[in-house]
């Protein structure tokens, strides 16, 4: 009998992989799952760059707004869900095609993820003072001291997962990028891995353009409409922390717009690393 086989389209944002993996999908007969922890929130319809209304017609997608905001959600929440709905998908499928440049959602798919350690929320409130106080660099010099896999990994422009990296391995002991490192869970399906790649300059250059491309499609908009949950985790994200700035005053808009390229690229490089690892 023939495996069950799930391919895994990953690779950097903006490297082109929703395209491909709408082609995949066709060839294949097989829907769409996607494994963005972003592109889940139905809220957040331009500064995720999910597909676009035409791409959803052509292929049927999972996880595509499908959660919202004012729900907590975790990887290893994807992972339950996800699984389950491959399980009733290869019923009807024998390849399935996944897409996404979340590595510890795609990881958490496929060969499961740990069970992190409960917050310390004595720890954290301690980290989040020295935030306010002393300035992200700190934590992020911290952090690369103490674990240099999860600096070079996780976003570290993202305050909350600095902290959170730093509180599981303070108030553990143990490295946080160490609960990454397990033996694999068993799964029924086999995953043959498709890795996106784009020399350097040219995956800049398409960042650029599709901050510019969603700022035209009215980003700002989107984001002075979430400002009043500005604080929730989901909005925590690369190009509404930025426009929430701006919206604070702190920054002007042109300064904004060129934190989100720059935060952008510096996200697609941790991808690539992430990636890599594999």
């Amino acid at each position: 009998m023939k495996k069950r086989r799930l391919l895994l389209v990953v690779g950097p944002t903006a490297s082109g992989k929703t395209d491909y993996s709408i082609e995949l999908a066709k060839k294949s007969g097989s829907p769409v799952i996607s494994c963005d922890s972003r592109q889940i929130y139905k809220e957040l319809k331009i500064g995720t760059a999910p597909p676009t209304e035409a791409q959803l017609l052509e292929v049927k997608h999972y996880f595509i707004h499908s959660h919202t905001i004012h729900s907590h959600y975790t990887a290893g929440k994807y992972e339950l869900e996800a699984l389950a709905l491959l399980d009733e998908l290869f019923k009807s499928y024998e390849d399935l095609v996944m897409v996404g440049g979340s590595g510890l959602y795609a990881d958490a798919v496929c060969y499961g993820i740990d069970d992190f350690p409960q917050a310390d929320m004595e720890i954290r409130n301690a980290l989040t003072e020295r935030l306010a106080h002393e300035g992200i660099e700190t934590l992020r010099t911290e952090l690369r001291l103490l674990d240099r896999e999860s600096y070079e990994t996780i976003d570290i422009s993202n305050p909350q997962r600095v902290i959170r990296a730093l509180e599981v391995t303070v108030s553990t002991g143990k490295r946080f990028s160490s609960f990454k490192s397990f033996s694999r869970k068993e799964r029924s399906f086999i995953v043959e891995r498709i890795q996106i790649e784009r020399p350097r300059e040219e995956l800049y250059e398409r960042i650029n353009r599709r901050v510019d491309m969603m700022m035209e499609s009215g980003l700002l908009e989107e984001v002075k409409s979430l400002y009043q949950f500005r604080k929730l985790t989901a909005l925590k994200t690369v190009g509404y922390r930025e426009l929430f700035s701006h919206l604070d005053g702190e920054i002007s808009l042109d300064e904004a717009v060129e934190l989100i390229k720059r935060n952008t690229r510096r996200y697609a490089k941790r991808q690539i690393t992430w990636f890599k690892r594999q």
